[in-house]
């Protein structure tokens, strides 16, 4: 009858193991998603996506524009990301890929000043392709816990720009972004 005893004694003491290995589990992964969801758009590790729509003219047509970005944010508040342009609407279409960083200024939860640079190469259709530079400016309106409304300025200089032509472009942003 004792060896039954320790038999059982053995058997319950692995039954609280597991279940005391289980709620320290379910523990961590309460925590781990509140601070996930309680986390600033804007910490290092965070990624958003965002969507552009505007309209502009340029190489003497009227076009619709469209833009997709991606960012990370490398460490808190600067991010660094790749996004697309399509000038549609016209001829010669205009494609454009950029590559960026933001520094967003934690001076205010609802309202982030920030301020960039970015490259880009612009793939023009019937023309020669060009590269660009420039800055940006702007205020990043937080909208919710995982959005943000960007409304900024940014100054554009072209790359190899013939004397007669314009070399330099500057116009509006905005842009809805979602983070996770």
């Amino acid at each position: 009858m004792v060896v039954e005893a320790q038999e059982i004694v053995e058997i319950e003491g692995v039954h609280q193991e597991g279940e005391d290995k289980m709620k320290k589990n379910i523990l961590c992964m309460i925590l781990l998603v509140g601070s996930i969801l309680q986390a600033d758009m804007f910490d290092k590790g965070r990624s958003n996506v965002g969507v552009s729509i505007g309209a502009g003219t340029s190489l003497g047509g009227t076009y619709t524009i469209f833009g997709l970005n991606a960012n990370y944010f490398v460490i808190d508040n600067l991010n660094v990301g790749v996004s697309y342009r399509g000038w549609f609407g016209a001829t010669p279409t205009q494609n454009e890929l950029s590559v960026a960083t933001n520094y967003f200024v934690p001076l205010d939860a609802k309202f982030r000043p920030y301020g960039g640079v970015f490259v880009k190469k612009t793939f023009v259709s019937e023309e020669r392709d060009f590269e660009s530079y420039g800055v940006r400016g702007g205020v990043a309106v937080v909208m919710s816990k995982n959005s943000f409304l960007s409304l900024g300025y940014a100054y554009e200089q072209y790359s190899n720009c013939p004397v007669a032509s314009e070399c330099s472009n500057s116009y509006p942003e905005v842009i809805f972004a979602l983070s996770f």
